[in-house]
C-alpha cells in the first residue's frame, strides 16, 4: 500500500487528521489495533473547548454536536457551604460544549464510512521503518494474518501512551517529564438527569467531587478516592452517599439513579520528551497525558491536530516543510500551557498535604471567588482561547 501519510490510531485524534487532510486532497491510511466496536464505546472526555469545536466543524463532523450537544457558559466551583458560578460568556465572550468522546468517534467514523476511508482494525505487530528518511513505513499484520506494508512520506502517531509510536523514537525518554499524583478518580455514568446545568467542581475536606453530564437523561460525576482502591468496595449506595455529602449545598440536591458504568482511574501528567523524529510525529495521548481536572486531553490531541495538519498541506501543497518542522515546537508551547492548567486545576481542588496546604487552597479559591482578574484567567485556559 502506498499513501502520503499512515496514520496510526483511529481514536478521536487520528480520524480528526484524517478527516483535516482529506478536506485538503491529502491521502492517508489508517491503522488501529483494536475492533471499531471497541474504540467506539471507550469512556473519555466529554468536554470541548472552542477551538476543538471549530475544527470539528471545519471538517464536517459537527452536525449532531450542535443539535445534541450541550452549550455551557461556565462553570461551578465550591467549598463547603459555598457555590461560585464562573461565567465564562460574561468574562470572556466564549463557551464551551458537552458532548461525549463516544459520541465524537461515532460522527468520525460515519464521515470516514461517507468519504470510503481505508481504515484497518485489529492490527498486530504494527513496526516503524526508517523514520528518519524520506521514505518511512508501517508493516503490520491485518486481522485475517496477512503481512501489510505502508508506504508513505510522513507517519502520524496518534496510537495512545502504550502504542508503538513513541516508542519508535530514539531516546525519546531523554527529557520526559512525568508527576504522578497521590489520588485517583472514581468515575461513574448513570441514567439520571443531571441535578445541575453546568459543571461543579466540589473541593471537600473528605476529597474531590465533581459533576459532570452527558446528555440531558445521563449524569457523569467523580469523587477523588486512593488510587489503589478496589472498585468492589464502592457499592451505589455509597458513591450516592459520598457524592451527595462532598457536594452538599442548602437548597441544592443530588439526583440519583442507576449507575451504569464505574471505575477508577490513576491521575498523572506526562510530557515526551520528543513529539517528533525525522517523518513521525506523535500527536495527542501518545505524546502527552494530563489529568482529566481541566479537560484538557481531547482538547490538546485537537491542537495537534491543527499544528500538524498546517504544516502537513503546506508540505504537500506548497513544498514548504517549514510549518511541519516547527511542529514540535508549537505543540509543546500549548501542551506546556495545558499541563500548566490541568496542574493547577488539580492541584486547588484535591485534598493532599497537610493542614498548611489545607488552608492554603481554601484561600485560594476564596480570592478566585472575589478576583475577577483570576476568574478571567481561569476562563481563557478552560476555554482553550490563547
Amino acid at each position: 500500500m502506498k499513501t502520503q501519510v499512515a496514520i496510526i490510531g483511529a481514536g478521536p485524534s487520528g480520524l480528526m487528521l484524517n478527516r483535516y487532510l482529506a478536506k485538503h486532497g491529502i491521502e492517508s491510511i489508517v491503522i488501529e489495533d483494536r475492533s471499531r466496536d471497541y474504540v467506539e464505546s471507550r469512556i473519555r472526555a466529554g468536554l470541548l473547548e472552542t477551538q476543538a469545536v471549530n475544527l470539528l466543524e471545519e471538517i464536517g463532523v459537527s452536525d449532531r454536536l450542535k443539535k445534541e450537544g450541550l452549550e455551557h457558559e461556565g462553570i461551578y466551583l465550591q467549598i463547603p457551604g459555598e457555590r461560585k458560578h464562573i461565567n465564562f460568556k460574561d468574562l470572556i465572550g466564549y463557551t464551551v460544549w458537552v458532548y461525549g468522546q463516544t459520541e465524537i468517534q461515532r460522527d468520525l467514523d460515519h464521515a470516514c464510512d461517507a468519504a470510503g476511508q481505508e481504515i484497518h482494525y485489529e492490527v498486530t505487530n504494527v513496526e516503524l521503518h526508517n523514520t528518519d528518511s524520506e521514505n518511512p513505513s508501517v508493516t503490520f499484520v491485518d486481522k485475517d494474518g496477512n503481512a501489510q506494508k505502508i508506504e508513505c512520506a510522513v507517519i502520524a502517531g496518534c496510537d495512545g501512551f502504550w502504542g508503538p509510536s513513541r516508542k519508535s523514537i530514539p531516546g525519546v525518554e531523554v527529557g520526559s517529564f512525568e508527576r504522578v499524583y497521590p489520588f485517583g478518580w472514581l468515575g461513574v455514568m448513570a441514567d439520571v438527569a443531571p441535578s445541575t446545568d453546568e459543571l461543579i467542581y466540589a473541593r471537600h475536606p473528605d476529597g474531590f467531587a465533581m459533576h459532570s453530564m452527558r446528555s440531558d437523561k445521563v449524569s457523569r460525576l467523580y469523587l477523588q478516592v486512593d488510587p489503589k482502591d478496589d472498585i468492589a468496595n464502592w457499592s451505589d449506595d455509597r458513591i450516592w452517599s459520598e457524592l451527595s455529602k462532598r457536594m452538599a449545598v442548602d437548597g441544592w440536591e443530588l439526583k440519583t439513579g442507576p449507575i451504569t458504568e464505574k471505575s477508577i482511574v490513576a491521575m498523572r501528567s506526562f510530557v515526551s520528551g520528543k513529539l517528533k523524529h525525522g517523518r513521525l510525529f506523535l500527536v495527542g495521548d501518545a505524546g502527552h497525558i494530563v489529568p482529566p481536572t481541566g479537560a484538557k486531553g481531547l482538547n490538546s490531541a485537537a491542537n495537534d491536530v491543527r499544528f500538524l495538519g498546517e504544516g502537513l498541506v503546506d508540505f504537500f501543497k506548497k513544498n514548504d516543510a517549514n510549518l511541519l518542522n516547527a511542529y514540535e515546537d508549537r505543540a509543546k508551547e500549548t501542551v506546556w500551557r495545558v499541563t500548566h492548567f490541568s496542574w493547577w486545576m488539580t492541584s486547588m481542588l484535591h485534598t493532599m498535604g497537610d493542614e498548611f496546604d489545607n488552608q492554603l487552597q481554601l484561600s485560594q479559591l476564596k480570592h478566585l471567588f472575589k478576583n475577577k482578574a483570576l476568574q478571567t484567567n481561569l476562563a481563557e485556559n478552560y476555554v482553550g482561547i490563547r
